[in-house]
């Protein structure tokens, strides 16, 4: 939180005891001892707030720009369907997924957020997104977390 303006803002609601940014999204995770119907006007306020200030929600924070993306087209694909197809469901969890690299055959994905350390992560990285990639991208041949 020390680099997120809007982290200390929510953390510093009553309530909030984790915050997780997404490339494009906010999650909030709150304690036993307080109730979202509560809570819920407490955390957009503070979002609505930060965002009309016009800070960063992270400071220094960079776009994932590689070289892989402009001259491999099969990273571009699995980064397509990741963004596309996996991470709007892995996001309504409460968590992220991303890219870390593409090599041998074998996609390498960081899960954050909820999904970090779940019990059925391993079961969505490899039944669910390994299956598609499969599909989708023939040359892919595992899923594994990075």
């Amino acid at each position: 939180a020390e680099k997120s303006p809007l982290a200390r803002r929510l953390f510093s609601i009553s309530g909030v005891d984790g915050v997780f940014f997404g490339r494009d999204f906010v999650s909030v995770t709150k304690n036993d001892a307080r109730e979202w119907l509560l809570l819920k006007p407490h955390v957009l306020g503070a979002l609505m707030e930060h965002f009309m200030t016009g800070l960063p929600a992270v400071e220094g924070a960079q776009a994932e720009n590689t070289l892989d993306d402009l001259h491999d087209p099969i990273v571009k694909q699995i980064r397509e369907l990741i963004e596309t197809r996996v991470r709007p469901a892995v996001a309504r969890d409460g968590g992220d997924i991303t890219f870390v690299r593409f090599e041998d055959g074998i996609v390498y994905l960081k899960m954050q957020g909820a999904c970090a350390g779940c019990p059925s992560s391993t079961v969505t990285l490899k039944s669910g997104i390994e299956n598609m990639m499969k599909h989708y991208v023939p040359e892919v041949l595992r899923v594994e977390e990075a």
